[in-house]
Formats: structure tokens, C-alpha cells, sequence
């Protein structure tokens, strides 16, 4: 990588390479600061202590070739070899690669793992996968998945893949389709839930997003596919817009929360749903064209295991 630096202690500042075109700012920070919690790095760009060619930027503006990117002063923990996968963990994501090929993998992401490390979690799926193949090491994340939601992720192998994949996602061309298990009698006549949405930090540190008129515009589409009595409903959730958190709080600000959300879930829930403690939200399809102007790629993620004996229980009730 070519990099300009200053002297430890001192602002640095690092050049973008045309490997890392079109990452991510906080991408770009996570492998530049090896070690340095996510909140940390999300807390240094919202106050402006990151700049790319002097300007101020978010955490998700993509990187270009040549960018200068100012980076403050920082204590940081001694670098250490990142953990290594366990057997089980290479087994399991050996077993989840739904494709492959020369430009990018996809993957049925295992609920509960999470896609990088960072504030806590010592190893992700980004990092896991890299260690699997000598050749992986420049594999980056085109998007992201909750650590708690399971299905369909893209991992770009080079910038070129990186650069398109991100171009048509700004260009709303990629398709998404998530499977949600909700609350409730999901009424077939609730086809769509335009609500803008907001990120608000309570004083905990704890990353909320609400409904909000101040927010960013934010479209779902929904289909209901199944009736589950009374209590529960599964859902197709097709995304129109891809901000934090959106088919949860949408889902929570028409009263049918998923069923297992920690964050936006309701505490009290009747009978059989106080048992369920898994996040039922699952990336279940992604289309996209690659090159732009090329052939459909088209994939599905099977639901694992827990979400189909969840499903079965409610079905027996």
C-alpha cells in the first residue's frame, strides 16, 4: 500500500491505492487502524477529525485512488495477530460459500456472527474468511448484515467488482428480499411502509434509528406469505432503500416487531413467543447484473436450521 505518514503521535495521513477504490470510509479506517474499536472510528468522523482531501465525510463515503485521508492521533492497543478461526468456524463457513467466483463469493451469513470485528467481538466473518485462503486477503464487503440476521452477503474479491457492485447499489439495481417473522396478524392489505428513518445515539453509547420526518427517505415493500394463527406472521421484505436497521423499524412502527429483536422487539409477547430468543430475519434472495450491462446473477440463502424449527413449532400450534 502506498502510504504518507507523520511520526507516531501526529496526524497521519494515508493515500488511497487503486486496490482500495471504492471501499468504505470505516472499511478503509478498520484496516488502516488495526485494533481500533468501530465506535471509536465512527466517533473520530462525526466529529471531523477525518477528513478525505480535506473535506468532511461519513463513515460510508467511498474512497477513490489518490484520496488523502487525514487520520488524528490515536492510542491504540499493540497490534496483534488477528484470532484465528476455530475448526468449527472454518467448516461452517466453508459450508455457507453459495458461490464463487474470479470477482466476488456469497455467502449464507450464519446468524449471531458478525461481519467484522471490532467493539468487542474479536473475530467477524470478513477477517474469518480471509485467513481461510492465502489468495482472500484482499477481500472487502460490499454491504452488511446485523450480526443477528442470517442469508444472502456479497464479498468482493477485487476493486473492479467493487467499484460496479457499489455503482448499482447507488443505482437501487440490486435486488434484496428478506424473509421476516413478525408478531402479530400481518394484514395483506399492508403492502408498503415509506417512513423516513433517523440514527440517534441514547446515552449509553447504544446506536438507535427511529421513524422521523428529519430522517432519510426509506421504502419497504412487503408480502405477507404466511398466516401463523394470530401471533405471528412471515413476511417477504423487499428493500427500496438500504439504511440501518430499515426492515426492523419499519416492521416495529406498524406494530408487528420481528419476532427475537433485541433492540426494537416488544418484551412482552404472549404464549409461545416468549421462548423465541432468535432474531427470525433472513436475507433470503439477491439479483443483481455484473458486469452492468451483463447477465442476471441471481441467489437464494436457505433458512438455517433454528428459523425452520421456529417456524415448525408455530405451525403445530
Amino acid at each position: 500500500m502506498g502510504r504518507m505518514m507523520a511520526e507516531a503521535g501526529q496526524v497521519r495521513l494515508a493515500e488511497a491505492t487503486e486496490k482500495e477504490a471504492g471501499q468504505r470510509l470505516d472499511n478503509f479506517l478498520l484496516r488502516e487502524l488495526k485494533g481500533c474499536p468501530k465506535s471509536l472510528i465512527y466517533r473520530i468522523i462525526r466529529k471531523g477529525q477525518v477528513r478525505i482531501n480535506g473535506k468532511r465525510c461519513k463513515p460510508d463515503t467511498r474512497v477513490s485512488p489518490g484520496d488523502k485521508i487525514r487520520i488524528p492521533p490515536l492510542r491504540l492497543p499493540s497490534r496483534e495477530q488477528p484470532a484465528k478461526p476455530g475448526a468449527q468456524l472454518v467448516s461452517l463457513l466453508q459450508k455457507s460459500i453459495l458461490h464463487e467466483n474470479e470477482d466476488f463469493l456469497i455467502i449464507n451469513k450464519p446468524a449471531g456472527l458478525a461481519v467484522h470485528g471490532g467493539s468487542g467481538v474479536r473475530l467477524g466473518l470478513i477477517e474469518a474468511l480471509r485467513q481461510l485462503r492465502p489468495e482472500w486477503q484482499g477481500l472487502e464487503l460490499v454491504h452488511r448484515l446485523d450480526r443477528d440476521t442470517s442469508g444472502c452477503l456479497v464479498v468482493a474479491k477485487n476493486s473492479i467488482f467493487l467499484r460496479e457492485i457499489n455503482r448499482t447499489i447507488k443505482e437501487q439495481s440490486v435486488t434484496k428480499i428478506y424473509w421476516a417473522l413478525v408478531q402479530g396478524y400481518w394484514p395483506e392489505s399492508l403492502k408498503e411502509v415509506d417512513a423516513p428513518l433517523a440514527k440517534n445515539q441514547l446515552e449509553s453509547g447504544e446506536r438507535m434509528v427511529r421513524v422521523s420526518a428529519d430522517g432519510k427517505a426509506a421504502k419497504t415493500r412487503f408480502r405477507v406469505l404466511e398466516h401463523l394463527g394470530r401471533q405471528a406472521t412471515l413476511v417477504e421484505a423487499q428493500l427500496e432503500t438500504g439504511r440501518t436497521h430499515q426492515i426492523r423499524v419499519h416492521c416495529q412502527s406498524v406494530g408487528h416487531p420481528v419476532l427475537g429483536d433485541p433492540k426494537y422487539g416488544k418484551r412482552n409477547v404472549p404464549g409461545v413467543l416468549k421462548g423465541i430468543k432468535k432474531m427470525c430475519l433472513h436475507a433470503s434472495r439477491l439479483e443483481f447484473h455484473y458486469p452492468q450491462d451483463g447477465p442476471l446473477h441471481k441467489f437464494q440463502a436457505e433458512l438455517d436450521d433454528d428459523f425452520v424449527a421456529i417456524l415448525k413449532l408455530l405451525r403445530s400450534q
